[in-house]
């Protein structure tokens, strides 16, 4: 009886190969018309586009130059952050300066060697009010920051005469004005401060202290506006 032979197993995998290579060059060619496809038609719209645009005139170079502007440096906010701690511990809530204040209609300070002819002038608004801060409504821990850093700029500015609005505390729980007694406090520790004052009624009254820092040696006061 003759021996039956198996059917040959490698056309089966010869023909799968020839149906891949049919689809991928299937695949292929439907690949390339799509992006020849798209290519005329952006060449017919930029044909469009030229006869659409074909008698207008250029308009003349003005010969203007476009400056950049500098590139910014990064903020070294670490060393910032560190700066603003140092002089946020340069003031204590301790200190005592109840005995050096003027209990007078003003509630004035001096620091020791300042005339009292300084809070006088300063009462009367012989400097002009440069800067201002407003604190009413911070709590300690953002008001007394707020202050140290609004003092360093006002100095580095060479602002002589500046308006430090504390509040009169009608907002706080025990109705007392919180912030009052620690911005003077607060105020008398900063050596660029000369003296200070309670504001006159139309600069803020019992809200707001009018305070002089030091400036240069040669600066005299200005004279305010009548108002």
């Amino acid at each position: 009886m003759p021996r039956r032979t198996a059917p040959l197993s490698g056309l089966d995998s010869l023909e799968g190969v020839v149906r891949l290579l049919r689809d991928q060059t299937r695949e292929r060619r439907e690949t390339e018309r799509r992006e020849e496809l798209k290519r005329i038609r952006s060449q017919a719209e930029a044909n469009v586009f030229r006869s659409a645009v074909a008698d207008a005139t250029p308009l003349p170079d003005p010969g203007r130059i476009i400056q950049r502007p500098p590139r910014l440096s990064p903020a070294p906010r670490q060393r910032q952050a560190d700066e603003r701690e140092v002089l946020d511990q340069s003031i204590s809530d301790e200190i005592d300066i109840e005995s050096l204040l003027e209990t007078d209609e003003s509630l004035s300070w001096r620091r020791p060697g300042i005339g009292a002819d300084v809070v006088k002038r300063l009462r009367r608004g012989q400097w002009s009010i440069r800067g201002q801060i407003d604190l009413h409504g911070l709590r300690v821990d953002e008001a007394r920051p707020a202050l140290v850093e609004f003092l360093v700029h006002a100095r580095r500015n060479e602002w002589r005469c500046l308006r430090i609005i504390h509040g009169k505390g009608l907002g706080s729980p025990s109705r007392e004005p919180v912030l009052k007694g620690k911005v003077m406090k607060w105020l008398a520790q900063r050596e660029e401060v000369m003296a200070f004052c309670q504001a006159r009624p139309n600069d803020g009254g019992a809200g707001a202290l009018i305070v002089l820092i030091r400036g240069p040696r040669y600066s005299s006061p200005v004279r305010q506006p009548p108002t």
